[in-house]
């Protein structure tokens, strides 16, 4: 079991090892241990090295002033001090469990621009739970993109997953068909695909709440998950997408894609600061287990050991 554990700590080390590089090890290499207290030169380094590290110029700020008010704070304790002041973020955050209930239909409203991951992202989700013995459909709600729909129709084959789809209909449409669907047929889980088209903000926007209404009226209690897929490497791109998305949507948390080999994962802290919605699921690769839950604890130990 022992060996196991390490394993799986050391594979979470080897993915953000380039996020420890910018967000950490360059934040430390700004200070002189020796020195007994910080000097204003060394704090304005620090400060520029966060905000490089895409943890964001308010949370970057924030984190300086209180060393700079902290009298007694050492440059030598400063690796603790930001391990527990990142741990607190993430708590703050909330838990980071996806969230199902046995006896019913569990609905994952899944949204996030064009290019994120999302279509990998709920076929990797709709494995998992097929791999753990739930009856699983595909909502195809992207339904202006051809080319989403039919490469969802071949992931949702490879995870075991049936599929309501139909091609130039409106979202909502393929969303109550589903959720009909799922009532009939004793579905466990629904993952319900959406349009990320940012460029046309206000018809993207109306488009995610008539599909929210969709499920409010017609499966209340069975909304588990609104889920925001962002791509690792757009770093505060990433604050901005949820911010826009949070606008029309009740974010209950994040999935973030090709976390392996970027070196911009703080966005989870910057999320968690101001967003206050925890990342609950990391990509990890490309197969189809390369999906795996978040947890906490092991990012920041993963981040600083």
């Amino acid at each position: 079991m022992f060996g196991f554990l390490k394993e799986k700590f050391s594979g979470l080390k080897n993915t953000v090892s380039n996020t420890a590089k910018t967000l950490v090890d360059n934040v430390l290499s700004n200070v002189d241990s020796t020195e007994e207290q910080y000097s204003e030169f060394t704090l304005d380094d620090i400060e520029d090295t966060l905000i490089s590290a895409d943890l964001g110029v308010g949370y970057s700020a924030e984190l300086v002033d209180k060393l700079r008010s902290q009298k007694n704070s050492k440059p030598s304790e400063l690796k603790q001090f930001l391990k527990n002041e990142f741990k607190q973020v993430l708590s703050d955050a909330g838990n980071t469990e996806l969230n199902y209930k046995d006896g019913g239909v569990n609905i994952y409203f899944i949204t996030g621009v064009n290019g994120a991951g999302k279509t990998t992202l709920i076929a990797k989700l709709a494995y998992k739970f097929k791999q753990e013995g739930k009856k699983v459909l595909i909502a195809a709600g992207d339904t202006f993109r051809a080319a989403a729909e039919e490469q969802l129709n071949i992931w949702s084959v490879r995870a075991g997953a049936d599929i309501v789809r139909r091609d130039k209909a409106d979202p909502a449409s393929v969303v109550y068909e589903a959720i009909q669907k799922a009532k009939t047929e004793n579905y466990d889980v629904i993952l319900v695909d959406t349009a990320g088209r940012l460029q046309n903000k206000f018809n993207l926007m109306e488009e995610l709440k008539k599909i929210k209404t969709v499920i409010d009226k017609q499966a209340p209690e069975s909304l588990r998950e609104s889920i925001l897929v962002l791509d690792a490497n757009t770093g505060q791109n990433g604050l901005q997408q949820a911010k826009i998305f949070g606008e029309c949507v009740n974010l209950t948390c994040c999935a973030l894609t090709k976390l392996d080999g970027s070196a911009k994962g703080a966005i989870i802290l910057a999320i968690a600061k101001e967003m206050k919605i925890p990342v609950k699921l990391i990509g990890v690769g490309e197969k189809m287990e390369d999906l795996k839950p978040f947890n906490a604890d092991d990012f920041i130990n993963a981040l600083f050991n």
